[in-house]
């Protein structure tokens, strides 16, 4: 069967796209902005491919011939599920692509943070290694993370790949509990234990309504004062003036963060302004080393092809 497909946001991906071999009429939008632009852009067309750009039901609703929807990220927040559920739209995402480049680039920041990088090099800017009497100096700590734990929130790929990196690193690891389904081989502790045993936080869910703010100020509360917490997984997973609290009142060391609730960020974003050596922001890109990127390149079009010859892979809906 031949398909109109629509690539949404082509921009946010770069890596070769393949046409799908069942498109009759393949489009490609550098970037969509509001349901309008939304619709007008996928009329007529049987399949959507979407990174960032939302399909709420505003817009699907506006879509008769849509059939399918292919998510250029393993999140699909940004889908109305229920809604492609309840009309047979096929939603499918991106699995296993990222096992490699986002646990490392969770790694990266736990190193910085732990041993206080960014902090060493603005005293090294400063001239203080100039005025040292001695060969080095000890102007913030420096934690080792063998023997240390890591508990990490999530129990797919991700957070799997990430572990086996902290295992390497002599780490403890920890598993928080949740709702099943559970991964099977994995042991579970409860999260209050986690927040309370960890030295290393990372978060490797996908958000939704149970998800959201799943660290909040009370879970600041219960961690150790030396922790640090990263985030390379969704925006909204973390309660961002909760963050900005608990830095302030050093319930926590540290923190990393890939992703934000607004992105990109504006002026006047809380944490996009908070600067200081024990907070690292990167600009969601823990995913996007030029091999993931390619795999995900890849794995989006083999979706829309197994769809369409009656044999999808990796659908939600």
């Amino acid at each position: 069967m031949s398909h109109r497909v629509v690539f949404l946001d082509r921009d946010s991906l770069k890596a070769t796209v393949r046409k799908p071999s069942c498109a009759s009429d393949y489009v490609e939008h550098a970037k969509t902005v509001g349901v309008e632009d939304t619709v007008a852009k996928l009329k007529g067309a049987s399949v959507a491919l979407t990174n960032k750009v939302p399909l709420r039901a505003e817009a699907l609703s506006q879509l008769p011939d849509l059939k399918m929807i292919a998510v250029a990220a393993t999140g699909y927040d940004v889908i109305d599920v229920p809604y492609c559920k309840e009309h047979g739209i096929a939603v499918a995402n991106i699995r296993n692509y990222a096992v490699h480049t986002v646990p490392e680039h969770a790694f990266a920041m736990i190193l910085c943070l732990r041993r206080n990088l960014i902090a060493y090099r603005e005293d090294v800017q400063a001239g203080v290694w100039e005025k040292s009497d001695q060969f080095c100096f000890f102007t913030h700590d420096i934690g080792d993370l063998h023997g240390s734990t890591l508990g990490i929130i999530g129990e797919g790929a991700l957070g799997q790949g990430t572990a086996a990196i902290a295992r390497a690193f002599g780490m403890r690891v920890l598993f928080a509990d949740h709702a099943p389904p559970k991964a099977s081989g994995v042991e579970f502790t409860p999260m209050d234990d986690v927040l309370a045993q960890s030295d290393v936080i990372s978060i490797h869910c996908p958000l939704t309504p149970a998800t959201r703010n799943v660290i909040g100020i009370e879970q600041f509360r219960k961690m150790k004062r030396n922790a640090i917490l990263i985030n390379t997984a969704r925006g909204g997973l973390v309660d961002e003036h909760a963050l900005i609290q608990a830095l302030d009142e050093k319930l926590i060391a540290a923190a990393g963060f890939d992703v934000l609730t607004v992105e990109p960020p504006r002026d006047g974003h809380p944490l996009l302004n908070l600067r200081r050596p024990n907070f690292l922001l990167t600009p969601h890109v823990a995913w996007a080393s030029d091999g993931a990127m390619q795999f995900l390149a890849d794995q989006l079009i083999d979706n829309v092809e197994l769809w369409d010859k009656g044999t999808p892979q990796h659908l939600v809906t």
